[in-house]
């Protein structure tokens, strides 16, 4: 069974378009978004989100079923995602 992975990047955050590529090189299914690209009271909320995951609130934060990864951090993120 596939973990749900979600992510909370910048668009541009290069170490959010690193694993963006390596997700898609994995051929995982994720869902993404990009926090600057909102505007107002929707990106408030998302902040507040990405605050529970990681309170620092930095990027990119990544879900990955009860795994939180903040940064780019292959290893931990195949780990995460039971890719050898």
């Amino acid at each position: 069974m596939e973990l749900p992975v979600t992510m909370y990047s910048l668009s541009t955050c290069t170490h959010c378009r690193s694993v963006k590529k390596l997700l898609d090189e994995c051929t995982v299914q994720y869902e993404f978004t990009d926090v600057d690209l909102l505007k107002g009271k929707e990106r408030q909320i998302i902040l507040e989100d990405v605050k529970k995951f990681n309170p620092k609130c930095s990027f990119p934060t990544i879900i990955i079923g009860e795994t939180v990864i903040v940064g780019y951090k292959e290893k931990d993120i195949k780990e995460a995602l039971g890719i050898e």
